[in-house]
């Protein structure tokens, strides 16, 4: 691609193609900015259906529409698996459809939109209390045969990250789900995966934890290596005793602890159930 980039830049060539893939995944960013982007979108169920009647075959009807349902709005799906039938059974029906293609396919590609699109969709299930779509969302990504274990970690993750404060034994479950994903593994995984997700889903949220991290990372970037109160430094040596490091620390001290240019800044927001 970058050898490309240059003659596509000068006009040399015409670039054309055609993906059944998000471009994005595969096409470096310079040649990408140098595209025009069409966007063809799933075909609809009676677009489906009026290219299954042109195809020249015999089709019964509930074989027609399990075909529209299993190929996704994917035209050239839908006949190749049509043709197969025909071409090994002689005739056309759900059962030798199915026997055609084996097992039905779910568009996923572990690398590519799909496995971006159905795992954002899973954690912003949980996130907004719904464990019914979350645990479909799962139940896609398990069909496809998504690693157990990039789920498990996403959930480990969700624990803390949503949930936090408001239900820290989130975190055990979580962590035992992993555990257990680790342990048993496919198919019986699975279910291992439906019990953390259902309890996830269903748990308080909380992100002031994860929303403290991120402005205490924004700080730190922005102010830079702030020295830290002599008080609260480890005298290790007798040189730092004596420049009064740990000297007037007191354990269990209300005194603001944050360098000097930070002191009264606050980065962990209050319990709003708290008064």
């Amino acid at each position: 691609q970058d050898f490309l980039l240059p003659y596509v830049e000068r006009g040399d060539i015409t670039l054309i193609g055609a993906t059944t893939e998000n471009p994005s995944f595969e096409i470096i960013a310079p040649l990408l900015s140098r595209c025009r982007v069409f966007v063809l979108e799933e075909l609809k169920e009676k677009d489906m259906e009026k290219i299954l009647l042109r195809a020249g075959m015999k089709i019964p009807k509930d074989a027609r529409g399990w075909l529209i349902q299993m190929a996704g709005g994917d035209a050239r799906q839908a006949l190749t698996v049509l043709e197969t039938a025909q071409k090994l059974y002689g005739k056309i029906s759900t059962d030798t459809l199915k026997e055609a293609i084996q097992s039905k396919h779910l568009r996923y590609d572990k690398k590519g939109e799909e496995h971006y699109n159905t795992i954002s969709a899973f954690i912003k299930s949980m996130r907004a209390s719904q464990p019914d779509a979350a645990i479909y969302y799962l139940a896609r990504m398990v069909e496809a045969g998504e690693d157990p274990l990039f789920i498990a970690r996403r959930m480990v993750i969700f624990a803390s990250e949503d949930i936090g404060l408001a239900q820290p034994t989130a975190l055990v479950v979580a962590n035992a789900v992993f555990r257990a994903v680790e342990t048993v593994g496919y198919p019986e995984a699975a279910i291992n995966l439906a019990h953390g997700v259902a309890y996830l889903s269903q748990a308080a949220k909380d992100r002031r934890a994860y929303e403290a991290l991120r402005a205490a990372q924004a700080e730190v970037n922005k102010s830079g290596n702030l020295p830290v109160p002599l008080k609260i430094r480890n005298p290790v040596t007798k040189l730092m005793k004596e420049l009064k490091y740990g000297e007037g620390y007191e354990q269990y001290t209300k005194d603001d602890l944050l360098p000097e240019k930070l002191k009264g800044k606050t980065y962990l927001k209050k319990d709003p159930k708290k008064k």
